[in-house]
């Protein structure tokens, strides 16, 4: 893969769009959250999983939401801003990264996949 290519398709500030904790301690974690960073977070979004949502400082939100399903493990996921998320994720996949979840639009919210790659868990955004 060509890092050229890639540096267009991400950009070439990598930005963090958006940072999700799910953890089964969503009060908890908001709270310290509030108290440790002055976090503002919001009531639950139910277009991100009902996740309590803040901003963070110069752009992108995090969010924290409790799992979706048992097989659910507790995780930190960050998704990286990017014009083109198709190729975004193609990019990804040709790198050895396995696809968890193609490329889905969320009214409101912008597109998304997650890869896993590294025994790490990351997503991709378009706004």
């Amino acid at each position: 893969m060509e890092r050229e290519k890639w540096r267009i398709t991400v950009g070439k500030n990598m930005k963090i769009r958006y940072l999700e904790i799910i953890t089964p301690d969503v009060d908890s974690t908001v709270t310290n959250f509030e108290f440790a960073n002055g976090a503002e977070f919001s009531g639950p979004v139910a277009e991100l999983g009902n996740a309590r949502v803040a901003d963070m400082p110069g752009g992108g939100k995090i969010g924290v939401r409790a799992p979706m399903h048992d097989a659910e493990d507790p995780v930190t996921r960050t998704y990286f801003l990017t014009d083109d998320i198709e190729a975004a994720t193609k990019q990804a996949l040709e790198a050895g990264a396995e696809l968890a979840h193609p490329v889905m639009e969320i009214p409101g919210q912008g597109k998304f996949s997650i890869v896993f790659h590294g025994g790490n868990q990351f997503g991709y955004w378009q706004d």
